[in-house]
């Protein structure tokens, strides 16, 4: 059936009743400014489909009024990384093919996205992929406990480009502060960003939060007069059409990998619920 063809939707029915929820947190948390901005696009029949056939399943609203069990979320006593925006979801899809022992915990809150990406796992048969509908920071604050993540992904998140609009930027000391806590010794936390200003800051907050240290440490290059902190593109994150696109283009990619340090002595924020 076409979409011109449906019966209007009252606007207090949800659009997926067994999907994901417009507003999942409601109004229980604060006010404040959001690094994300929804995107209203069309839902294709199939992302549709898979968003009411498979949310139940492997999908989560972030509410911030539960504790996960990660273990049993996944079905699996697996290592989980946190995914912060997936956009379509095709990278997120070959990085769980390709590493089948590793949960794959998706945050976005584009729905054609998130429809995507549970039928993408669905026609390859992965059971290594969560998709949640949400606020990252309410799900790291609110829903995971400390030392629950193995990993942490940020690719190409909005760089807010204008002035005005830098508070909005996602990679900012306290949000490292959050997410340190959540990530045990050892944890990877990886960005990538094809927006040049955006990486410089990235590389100066990443560089100066004591609970992470780079991977690539800044070094003179061969003249001696150029630093560095960038990482080459690892084979584990997929090359994307868009990013190949930008790169045609004369776009430059920055990876930052840096590595979550042991346990000193900052405490970090409460534990979820207190």
């Amino acid at each position: 059936m076409s979409d011109a063809s449906r019966t209007p939707r009252p606007k207090s029915e949800p659009r997926f009743p067994d999907g994901p929820q417009p507003d999942p947190a409601g109004s229980h948390f604060e006010r404040r400014i959001r690094s994300f901005q929804p995107r209203r696009s069309r839902v294709t029949q199939g992302q549709a489909d898979a968003l009411q056939r498979l949310w139940p399943k492997w999908g989560l609203d972030i509410d911030g009024q539960r504790t996960l069990d990660l273990a049993e979320l996944f079905e699996a006593d697996i290592p989980v990384v946190l995914e912060i925006g997936f956009g379509m979801g095709e990278a997120t899809a070959e990085m769980a093919a390709a590493d089948p022992d590793t949960g794959i915990l998706a945050v976005d809150v584009h729905t054609p996205g998130q429809g995507n990406l549970l039928n993408l796992a669905d026609r390859a048969g992965l059971s290594n992929i969560r998709v949640a509908n949400g606020d990252a920071i309410i799900l790291l604050r609110e829903m995971l406990t400390p030392d629950s993540l193995a990993g942490l992904r940020v690719y190409f998140p909005d760089p807010w480009p204008k002035k005005r609009h830098h508070k909005r930027r996602l990679i900012q000391p306290e949000f490292l502060t959050l997410a340190a806590s959540r990530l045990r010794p050892g944890a990877l936390l990886h960005c990538a960003t094809d927006w040049e200003p955006y990486a410089e800051v990235m590389l100066e907050v990443l560089s100066a939060h004591p609970d992470f240290e780079n991977t690539r440490p800044t070094l003179p290059d061969a003249a001696g007069d150029h630093v560095t902190g960038y990482a080459p593109r690892p084979d584990f994150r997929p090359l994307t059409r868009f990013e190949a696109q930008g790169l045609d283009k004369g776009h430059v990619v920055n990876d930052l990998l840096f590595r979550r340090v042991p346990h000193g002595t900052n405490s970090g924020p409460d534990s979820p619920g207190t």
